[in-house]
């Protein structure tokens, strides 16, 4: 059986996201894993993400690690680092982004019932420790992946994964409920 596998842009899938770039940003702040990091960066590619912001110790392309899991991506998704990301989240937020940390905590919602408000920043924290506590404090949002099993966390590009495509989803439904 010959190889059937084709890009995705060339089946007729791929018709309703013609010409799409998601209205988004993340914020990796102090992520320690330049594996995590170039994850982030083909998932990134992979949803049209408007920008990668790289903050604290989070490593910045090009390095191997990057390279590895980026796949190419470190080379073609926007990023930029950032010395201070309180000033970032406010920079954004003046140009009316709405500011979303991706933490367990008592006032996260889940992802599942979010309505974002796009443009949206999403904030990536440390692997171990989270979101630092200030710039959870300057979040619109907290949001919360629902953890069924034994464990209260998945790998943070994994659930970036999640988190990038469910805002893919939620953004073309919104595309789709304009034209009705």
């Amino acid at each position: 059986m010959p190889d059937e596998r084709v890009p995705y842009r060339l089946t007729t899938g791929a018709a309703p996201y013609d010409g799409l770039q998601l209205p988004a940003a993340i914020l990796l702040d102090n992520v320690r894993s330049m594996y995590n990091v170039g994850a982030f960066f083909r998932t990134a590619d992979g949803v049209a993400l408007e920008k990668i912001y790289l903050a604290g110790i989070t490593a910045r392309p090009p390095m191997k690690e990057i390279t590895k899991t980026a796949l190419g991506a470190d080379l073609t998704v926007p990023w930029e680092g950032v010395a201070d990301p309180a000033m970032l989240l406010a920079q954004l937020r003046g140009q009316n982004w709405e500011i979303a940390a991706i933490e367990t905590s008592v006032h996260a919602i889940d992802i599942f019932d979010w309505q974002p408000r796009f443009p949206v920043c999403v904030l990536f924290g440390h692997e171990v420790d989270g979101v630092q506590p200030h710039l959870l404090a300057a979040a619109d949002t907290h949001v919360r992946l629902p953890m069924l099993g034994q464990k209260h966390s998945l790998n943070v590009a994994t659930a970036g994964g999640i988190v990038l495509y469910e805002l893919l989803r939620k953004y073309r439904r919104m595309g789709e409920n304009k034209e009705r």
